[in-house]
């Protein structure tokens, strides 16, 4: 997100941001998004959570010093705390005009901010099964990396606003039971052939197949302040993903005859209310459990090959008793909140 320096206001800069950075040497690039009072950052195809982590921490750096010399600051969260989206401009570029025309109002409370993870995945129908495994996982996942507890200005007790405000958007939360990577791209390809959308970079599902990168993209978390953190949850879903494929998840032991998509939903509530401390119905169906003990369940499933796949530092930074949504909770004005923000963004 893009600050007045002095403020902690949310302001349009991202032009001034691009320009500062134009020419510039960095392991991925920074580019526009739907506001233009925020921007996004992508790294180069990192082999390990710790080179991601170091790519963004490059890239938050830049863009700080970039900022700085506008008279701006940064700040990484999934929400601003007292910013209200509906008032924030759209960048002048046909996909983001396209899209407000299309979503109105759902799309002017897109002030949201998440960490996408893409994991290569070995083919198309791999991705899917790997897909469908690690869904029960993702709202695990959501309420650890809980970090948008402000929404324009108000604490809404939930720990995750950004999780409800992005499922207002059309062909979003949880990906509908396919039982094959060619059944959801025959979908796709007759939603595009009826103009019902463009193309499935159009489905802001929690987690898609992303063919033309080769990748499964997860798109679950909250945006970390903590860019250690960021790291974390890529190594989390990396080594979440290899367990699918090498078949190490457990199985669903309970009848769940919409392959467990009616849990999902209710656990996606329950994480982005509740944060870690969340009641979840267990991935298996058999019993309920504390968001934070599942995660606690997660990490030992996932060790061994975040260990294999040289992720155990970055993982390290992960607690599942608490998340970031604590941290901001604990201040009562939103202007100190924003302010605690930006001071923790850049390490």
């Amino acid at each position: 997100m893009i600050l007045d320096a002095v403020t902690f206001d949310q302001v349009p800069g991202v032009d001034r941001i691009l320009r500062a950075l134009e020419g510039r040497e960095l392991p991925g690039r920074v580019k526009t998004e739907l506001f233009a009072s925020v921007f996004e950052t992508n790294t180069n195809i990192c082999d390990t959570a710790d080179e991601a982590g170091a790519a963004l921490a490059a890239l938050r750096r830049a863009s700080a010093d970039a900022a700085a010399g506008e008279g701006l600051a940064i700040a990484a969260a999934g929400t601003h705390p007292s910013a209200r989206p509906e008032v924030q401009p759209i960048v002048k570029e046909e996909r983001y005009l396209t899209f407000l025309g299309y979503g109105g109002i759902s799309v002017r409370r897109q002030g949201v901010q998440g960490l996408h993870v893409h994991v290569g995945m070995p083919s198309a129908e791999e991705c899917w099964r790997c897909l469908d495994e690690i869904l029960p996982w993702l709202p695990v996942v959501l309420a650890l990396s809980a970090n948008s507890p402000w929404f324009a200005g108000e604490l809404t007790g939930m720990a995750s606003n950004r999780a409800p405000v992005l499922a207002e958007l059309p062909r979003a939360g949880v990906p509908p039971a396919f039982a094959s990577y060619s059944e959801w791209e025959a979908w796709v390809e007759r939603l595009v052939r009826l103009d019902v959308t463009a193309e499935y970079t159009r489905i802001w599902w929690d987690a898609r197949p992303h063919p033309q990168l080769g990748t499964i993209e997860i798109r679950i978390p909250d945006q970390p302040t903590d860019v250690r953190l960021s790291a974390a949850f890529a190594a989390l879903l990396q080594g979440l993903c290899a367990a699918a494929l090498a078949r190490n998840l457990p199985k669903r032991r309970a009848l769940l005859g919409d392959r467990g998509r009616g849990d999902y939903v209710q656990n996606r509530w329950a994480a982005s209310r509740f944060g870690p401390s969340a009641q979840l119905l267990h991935p298996d169906g058999t019993c309920v459990e504390t968001a934070s003990q599942l995660g606690l369940e997660l990490l030992e499933l996932v060790r061994p090959h975040v260990d294999a796949l040289h992720g155990a530092a970055a993982l390290s930074a992960l607690a599942p008793e608490r998340c970031e949504a604590d941290l901001q909770r604990a201040f009562a004005s939103p202007v100190a909140a924003t302010a605690d923000l930006a001071r923790r963004t850049l390490v």
